[in-house]
């Protein structure tokens, strides 16, 4: 009896032993008060592995694992679903909502409940009630989808006036990147300006580099734009800013950020690689990989950060959906794969295309010959024409390897000339085609272009000789895609400094806030 009371005692004692344990595994190490949280607007696993096989080969990697992003260092990897309520493929609105609120909700609205009558509390907010101080940046407009969900309640993410008069009202610290793009109501030019309102409010507005630079913690609440913007008012691919001072890059925005936020109560820092999903939609592989690139310099100055601040300091890198289902490997290339390829590639598809527009202006589609642009395809994506002497003695080659009894030299021959003429960035016969048939679309009158199925398979809607262009030179890399829009695949998230072993495992993407409100100590 008194062995049998002692057996319950112990049984007693471990359940509790294990029960505080698996607790004490989950509650983080102290709290953070510098919080990073950085977004590759479309990034998935292979829009990372692209850009860390690419960066490998160009520093002359012999593997790839030589050299990494640092964002694939942290310690804490995780995978994250990324639905939301109106399908199992997502749209920006909602996946940032998600990461936001920690609540899902339709696509297309921001901070609000699937009805539109409800906000949800957002970290950014939790923060500042917190005496935080709060930075949201972006390389696409302030007022797009995923930046907003960090600072506005609309119910319908196209009423980017509104978004912009929410910015101009936050009272959040710190703005940079990419410019307001309705910062003025179309519909009622009586209403106040966005621009306007937010300098009543205290904001100090720069715009460009030398105003950039001039900020101090002295200028107070910022919004600091690109002076170099597209036509959607976002900041320019990477991959066409040239090295050019004009841009201020997003590395720069986020070193800028942390010497305007940091102060002894915390900040709150949200980071967007917007233009890493635009251009997977026109899949776009060199344009992806360079912004993913930018990104990563962006995280190398939180790192730097988090150096000096290791226990207070928690930095996380997710994606809000994936874009393009892009992957690698090519049923063309077989097992091989070419990324030195894209380093060919010069410009994005957008860089590409006016070039194209300049054209246009003195040629129409009866007299538009593919030949006038061939120089400017090649200066573009590297892609040429073979001369036939060349071609004819590959195609020659190719023959003989196919002959019942040739040699086991002539055999390799053969396959050497036959991936030349597949993966080089020599064009083949059918590839000409493609481009012939893309070329003469571009050239039509918009109104005028083919509007079915078959078509958008084609093109998806974008300029047809651009995308042409970037699928085949994608194509001769190794790499290929599945769609012009948003795919359902889990994302990878990764997390290093404080709580960051929270974010390892398989979980939801309204995951990602509930750990980030607990490591913050924003849920108590």
């Amino acid at each position: 009896m008194f062995q049998k009371k002692w057996i319950n005692v112990f049984a007693v004692l471990l359940v509790v032993f294990l029960f505080c344990g698996i607790a004490t595994a989950r509650e983080p190490v102290g709290r953070a008060k510098y919080v990073f949280i950085f977004i590759g607007d479309g990034m998935g696993v292979a829009q990372r592995n692209a850009a860390e096989l690419y960066l490998a080969n160009m520093k002359g990697s012999t593997r790839p694992e030589e050299s990494r992003l640092l964002m694939n260092t942290f310690p804490a990897q995780g995978m994250n679903t990324t639905h939301d309520l109106s399908s199992v493929i997502p749209d920006s609105a909602s996946t940032a909502t998600a990461i936001a609120t920690g609540f899902k909700t339709k696509a297309g609205i921001i901070g609000m409940s699937p009805d539109g009558k409800t906000a949800y509390p957002n970290i950014a907010e939790m923060a500042k009630k917190k005496g935080w101080r709060v930075g949201i940046l972006s390389t696409v407009s302030l007022d797009h989808a995923t930046p907003a969900a960090f600072y506005a309640h609309v119910p319908n993410r196209r009423r980017m006036y509104d978004i912009c008069m929410q910015l101009a009202g936050s009272g959040f610290d710190y703005f940079a990147g990419g410019q307001m793009a309705v910062p003025r109501d179309k519909k009622d030019e009586t209403k106040p300006g966005a621009i306007e309102t937010a300098k009543a409010n205290g904001y100090t507005v720069a715009v460009g580099r030398g105003e950039f630079e001039s900020l101090s913690p002295k200028a107070g609440k910022v919004i600091a734009m690109n002076a170099m913007v597209d036509e959607d008012k976002a900041m320019y691919y990477s991959l066409d800013q040239n090295g050019s001072r004009d841009h201020v890059t997003l590395a720069e925005y986020v070193s800028k950020g942390i010497s305007l936020l940091n102060n002894p109560e915390g900040f709150l820092m949200v980071i967007e690689g917007g233009k890493i999903d635009w251009a997977c939609h026109a899949n776009d592989a060199a344009a992806a990989i360079h912004d993913t690139l930018a990104l990563d310099d962006a995280i190398a100055e939180a790192v730097t950060f988090y150096k000096k601040h290791p226990g207070e300091t928690l930095i996380v890198v997710t994606g809000d959906h994936e874009t393009g289902g892009m992957t690698i490997g090519f049923a063309g290339t077989r097992y091989s794969f070419f990324v030195d390829n894209i380093q060919h590639q010069k410009m994005s598809y957008i860089g590409f295309g006016k070039k194209l527009d300049e054209y246009k202006k003195t040629h129409s589609a009866d007299d538009a010959r593919l030949e006038d642009v061939m120089p400017m395809i090649t200066g573009a994506f590297g892609l040429h024409l073979l001369p036939d002497d060349e071609k004819t003695a590959l195609e020659t080659v190719v023959a003989a390897g196919k002959e019942k009894d040739a040699a086991d030299d002539i055999k390799k021959a053969a396959r050497d000339a036959e991936r030349k003429l597949k993966t080089s960035l020599a064009l083949t016969d059918l590839e000409i085609r493609v481009i012939q048939d893309a070329f003469k679309q571009s050239m039509m009158d918009e109104k005028k272009r083919s509007t079915d199925d078959y078509t958008y398979l084609l093109y998806g809607g974008h300029e047809p000789l651009s995308i042409k262009l970037t699928t085949i030179l994608n194509n001769k890399s190794g790499i290929a895609w599945t769609s012009y829009s948003h795919t359902g695949v889990p994302v990878q998230t990764s997390a290093i400094g404080v709580g960051a072993e929270l974010f390892n495992g398989y979980y939801d993407q309204t995951d990602i806030h509930k750990k980030m409100v607990t490591i913050a100590g924003f849920d108590i």
